[in-house]
């Protein structure tokens, strides 16, 4: 049984309150968990200290028994200074340009090289 520290969403419609709970990897995400460990709540001000609440004595318990937390609730942790900041990951290929736009990039980037080389060369002479 993998052990997860994740946000369960509660409250009314476009107005959520999250609990981060421990629960159980394969237990729906507002489903059955085994212990509330703080709460969060995104219409507060970033800088108002009810925003994020956490239980670090217990959140340090499950750390250590192998719980992991979801990369929201690391960020909340390492916030917290209970975790070490994990670092951000880059978009994946969605964010590249199609193939044939990385062609003609590839191209310029060819005929920009060989232009520097040209004049290099010229001005070497």
């Amino acid at each position: 049984m993998s052990l997860k520290i994740r946000l369960a969403r509660g409250g009314a419609k476009k107005r959520p309150v999250y609990r981060i709970v421990l629960a159980d990897s394969r237990s729906p995400r507002d489903g059955r968990f085994i212990e509330k460990l703080g709460t969060y709540n995104p219409l507060l001000p970033r800088e108002h200290e009810e925003r994020v609440r956490l239980k670090e004595e217990r959140i340090r318990h499950w750390m250590s028994n192998g719980a992991q937390p979801t990369d929201r609730v690391a960020k909340f942790l390492a916030e917290a200074g209970l975790m070490d900041a994990r670092p951000r990951t880059e978009q994946t290929k969605k964010s590249q340009p199609k193939a044939k736009a990385q062609e003609r990039l590839r191209e310029a980037q060819e005929r920009a090289a060989a232009a520097a080389e040209a004049a290099e060369a010229e001005s070497a002479e």
